[in-house]
């Protein structure tokens, strides 16, 4: 069976690395050359949480792909996907199946480039960062190490468990027949402290740090769920324990509730930066479409306010539109609450 991963950021060189330190066996696909270059000649290195030096591992560019892959694993940034997905299609088969841990909800759109057939979806629990060619840092604790997948009919099938077993070699790998209650549980958890992370140009820890930070990653949680149940999507633990609902409140005392809730929640992954801030850093687009914009989406068409999610949006996109320099905790000044 031939396995890849395409798209190998902070995520991929890290799961890449552990698949074949295990004993898995996965190509990498990358279009960035020096660190494809790296991971041949050096192998793969994971800082931070995690040490490990000089993993071998096999990287291509997708110039580069042969044959017919059977299992792909998708790590592209969805700003990306019309170009990566047309570079893949030739070598996906009547049987190939593409399993997509993007943010967002990206089923939908992956599908029509490659076939519904050919999709299945999942969510990573844990965070990193790209530090150079061949380096990626581990920013969660390793506990926190966790993937969830699931077919977009909620089938358990034997394609869904091949990818598990696979994904197991990087660590929990668990299958859910409620994909969609699955993602937008993702969304929830990137919307309150990534989007604030781009936001103010803040790490998770600084966020948590700060109370009116907290309360805004509180409100994202709060707007959130009124689209969830308004749209009767059960939302599944990303954690077994831990339920986003407990994000919702109507009063002072559920709104402490919910910001203590964040705090314990995300403490494994305070040193975390949000990817889209790294990508901003770069003065690469982002993924704030994909991620906030969204519950933006969904709040209109719904009928529901989603100002704090708004003003995540108008903070980026400004940021985009070289209005205003990278974003600070000064930002936070932008983001007025109405009290419950």
């Amino acid at each position: 069976m031939k396995t890849a991963i395409m798209g190998v950021g902070s995520l991929g060189t890290i799961i890449g690395a552990l698949i074949a330190k295990n004993g898995g066996d996965c190509i990498l696909i990358d279009t960035n050359k020096a660190h494809v270059a790296a991971l041949n000649e050096k192998g793969a290195t994971v800082s931070g949480k995690m040490q490990l030096n000089n993993i071998p591992v096999k990287a291509i560019t997708p110039d580069q792909m042969e044959g017919i892959y059977d299992i792909v694993i998708l790590l592209a940034k969805q700003t990306y996907n019309d170009i990566a997905l047309k570079q893949l299609l030739p070598h996906l088969g009547p049987n190939s199946v593409v399993c997509t841990l993007q943010n967002g909800i990206p089923e939908e759109s992956v599908g029509a480039i490659i076939g519904t057939e050919r999709v299945v979806g999942g969510v990573v629990g844990w965070g990193a960062s790209f530090r150079g060619p061949g380096v990626s840092e581990l920013t969660s604790d390793v506990s926190a190490m966790r993937y969830e997948l699931g077919e977009v009919d909620g089938k358990i099938t034997e394609r869904l468990k091949k990818i598990q077993e696979l994904l197991a070699l990087t660590g929990t790998c668990v299958m859910v027949n409620n994909l969609m209650g699955l993602r937008w549980a993702k969304v929830i958890q990137n919307a309150t402290l990534s989007g604030m992370s781009a936001a103010l140009g803040a790490t998770y820890a600084q966020i948590l740090d700060d109370e009116k930070a907290t309360t805004c990653a509180a409100y994202v949680g709060d707007e959130i769920v009124k689209i969830v149940r308004k749209r009767e999507i059960v939302l599944e633990d990303l954690v077994p324990g831990w339920s986003y609902y407990d994000l919702a409140f109507n009063n002072k005392k559920e709104l402490e509730e919910a910001k203590i809730w964040l705090r314990e929640y995300f403490k494994p992954h305070r040193p975390l930066k949000a990817s889209m801030l790294q990508d901003m850093e770069k003065n690469i687009k982002c993924e704030i479409d994909y991620i906030v914009g969204i519950c933006s989406d969904w709040g209109k068409k719904l009928g529901i306010a989603t100002p704090t999610c708004d003003t995540i949006i108008s903070i980026v996109k400004d940021f985009e539109n070289k209005k205003i320099p990278l974003p600070t905790m000064k930002c936070l000044d932008r983001f007025t609450l109405i009290e419950k």
